[in-house]
């Protein structure tokens, strides 16, 4: 299974604060972890979302643009990792180890990514064929 762990933004982050260099090596030596047990399949830091923009779409009128910064601090995401294990509960262990060396106070979120088979028969073989070419392709750009 894979899953989404989402970093929640912080007043700090969404200031545009940067990791001190203690936290960015112990993050650095989490994230060896995590690809040496071969269950990180990326992970990245969002800069803070005054450097972002959000499209709202709505019925049928245009989408509409909005400019970063966004208010709600506590509901923006400021990093991720993909994970690939076996277990919702196998995923949490792994977030609980998570270095908060600024002993700032961090809520991290962890949603499992749909897979093909979750979306039953609308996701027709047709369609699969589609999506695993696209994903081909996409893999080309990385």
């Amino acid at each position: 299974m894979r899953f989404m762990v989402i970093m929640k933004s912080s007043e700090e982050s969404e200031a545009g604060e940067m990791p001190s260099t203690e936290l960015l090596a112990e993050m650095g030596k989490f994230n060896e972890e995590l690809v040496r047990a071969g269950v990180m399949l990326a992970g990245e830091g969002l800069l803070s979302s005054a450097e972002g923009a959000r499209v709202r779409f709505g019925g049928t009128a245009e989408p509409s643009v909005i400019d970063g910064p966004f208010a709600e601090t506590k509901e923006l995401v400021a990093g991720f990792w993909i994970l690939q294990v076996r277990s919702l509960e196998e995923a949490v262990e792994w977030v609980k180890r998570v270095p908060n060396t600024d002993g700032a106070h961090h809520e991290i979120e962890i949603r499992r990514i749909a897979e093909a088979e979750d979306f039953g028969d609308n996701f027709t073989p047709e369609l699969r064929e589609a999506e695993e070419k696209l994903r081909e392709e996409a893999a080309k750009n990385a």
